[in-house]
C-alpha cells in the first residue's frame, strides 16, 4: 500500500516504546513492532523513536538499536529518529551506526538531530561523561556529521560505512534555535508541538523567513509533533489521555514512573491544580482528544493554521488494542 495522505499531506508516528505498568520491556518493543507493521499497512509515511534517558516509562532509550529492529520487522515505512540527542554523542559514531541502518535498509533511514540532552543533568554527565558539551556547540556537531556523510570528507577520520551516503538529515526543536540553523542550513525541520505548542508559530515563522536553498532541500519542508487519542466516544478517548497526564505530572513531580493505566476517577488521584492542567490540555492544540470526527476536524485546524508540511502523530495510549484503534480511525480520514 502506497503512502496514504490527509488534508493533502502525510502524517507520519512517532514512537517512544512506552513501558506499560507491570509489563516487561520486551513486551514494550513487541508492541513497537506490531504498531510499525499495522500503520506501514494504513499507509503512514514514516515511523520516528525518541531517544530519552533515565525514564523507566520510556524504551526507546538506544534508539539506532531500536530503529534497525523495526526497520528489519518492516518492508517499504520510513524509519528513523526524532531524533538523536547529538550532543549526548560522538558524531562520528552517530555516522557509524546511521551509515550501517542505511546501508541495511537503504532508502528508508531519517536522522533526525536534537540538542537537548533527553533526560536530567545527573543522567546527562553520565552519558557525556562531562557537561562541557552542552548543546551550545550543536552546529559545530551537525556540521561534523554532515562532513562524515559527504563524499569527500575532509580530515583524516572517515565514517565507515557513512561516506557518501544519503541519509536525509532533520533538526528537531522546541524553540527557535533548531529552527534558524535549519533554515540556514537549507534542511527540513521537525518542530516538537506535541509538547511546546507555546513556540510552534515564532519557530515556523523564523524557519519559513530565513530559509536558504540546499542540495538537500529546494523549499521548506516542516512537519510538526502532535499528540492525538481517538476513540470511539468522547468519554473513552479523555479516560484513556489520563494515562499521558499521569506521565506529565510524573515528571512534573521529578517522579518518572511506567506508563500507567488510565484512571476513572481524577479526584481520588489528582489535585484540583493538576485536574485544571488537564482540561486545559484537552482545549490545546498540543492534544487533540476524542471522537473520529473531533479529530478529524481539530487535525484539520491545526493543518490549516500551520501550513504543516506533515504531521507527525504520537498516540501515548496504555492499551495496545486502543492504541492500534486510534490510528485506524486516523488512517480512515486519510485518503
Amino acid at each position: 500500500m502506497g503512502i496514504k495522505k490527509f488534508e493533502n499531506i502525510p502524517l507520519a508516528v512517532l514512537d517512544l516504546a512506552p513501558i506499560n505498568e507491570g509489563a516487561e520491556t520486551a513486551q514494550a518493543f513487541k508492541n513497537s513492532v506490531e504498531l510499525a507493521q499495522h500503520v506501514e499497512k494504513l499507509g503512514f509515511n514514516r515511523y520516528w523513536l525518541a531517544e530519552h534517558h533515565n525514564m523507566p516509562g520510556i524504551g526507546s532509550s538506544a534508539t539506532s538499536v531500536l530503529i534497525g529492529h523495526i526497520a528489519g520487522a518492516t518492508e517499504s515505512i520510513r524509519v528513523g529518529s526524532g531524533g538523536i540527542m547529538l550532543p549526548n554523542h560522538a558524531p562520528l559514531v552517530i555516522a557509524e551506526q546511521f551509515g550501517t541502518l542505511e546501508t541495511l535498509y537503504p532508502g528508508r533511514i531519517d536522522l533526525g538531530l536534537g540538542r537537548a540532552p533527553g533526560s536530567d543533568q545527573a543522567t546527562a554527565y553520565a552519558l557525556r561523561r562531562t557537561l562541557q558539551s552542552s548543546g551550545d556547540d550543536f552546529p559545530q556537531q551537525v556540521a561534523e556529521l554532515e562532513n562524515y556523510f559527504s563524499e569527500n570528507p575532509v580530515g583524516r577520520v572517515r565514517a565507515y560505512p557513512g561516506t557518501n551516503l544519503k541519509i536525509p538529515l532533520w533538526l528537531l526543536g522546541s524553540s527557535g534555535f533548531s529552527a534558524q540553523l535549519a533554515a540556514l542550513k537549507g534542511l527540513p525541520f521537525s518542530f516538537a508541538s506535541h509538547f511546546a505548542p507555546d513556540y510552534m508559530m515564532q519557530a515556523l515563522q523564523l524557519y519559513h523567513q530565513n530559509f536558504k536553498p540546499s542540495p538537500a532541500l529546494a523549499s521548506p519542508y516542516a512537519m510538526l509533533g502532535v499528540n492525538v487519542i481517538a476513540a470511539e466516544t468522547q468519554e473513552r478517548a479523555e479516560w484513556l489521555a489520563t494515562s499521558s497526564q499521569q506521565q506529565m505530572f510524573s515528571l512534573m513531580r521529578g517522579e518518572p514512573t511506567t506508563f500507567q493505566a488510565p484512571i476513572d476517577d481524577l479526584e481520588e488521584v489528582w489535585t484540583d491544580r493538576e485536574i485544571a492542567i488537564f482540561r486545559e490540555k484537552l482545549d490545546s492544540e498540543s492534544m487533540i482528544v476524542g471522537t473520529p470526527d473531533v479529530v478529524k476536524q481539530k487535525l484539520k485546524n491545526f493543518i490549516q493554521k500551520t501550513r504543516a508540511n506533515e504531521v507527525i502523530v504520537n498516540s501515548p495510549i496504555f492499551h495496545q488494542e486502543d492504541r492500534l484503534r486510534s490510528y485506524d480511525y486516523l488512517a480512515e480520514m486519510m485518503n
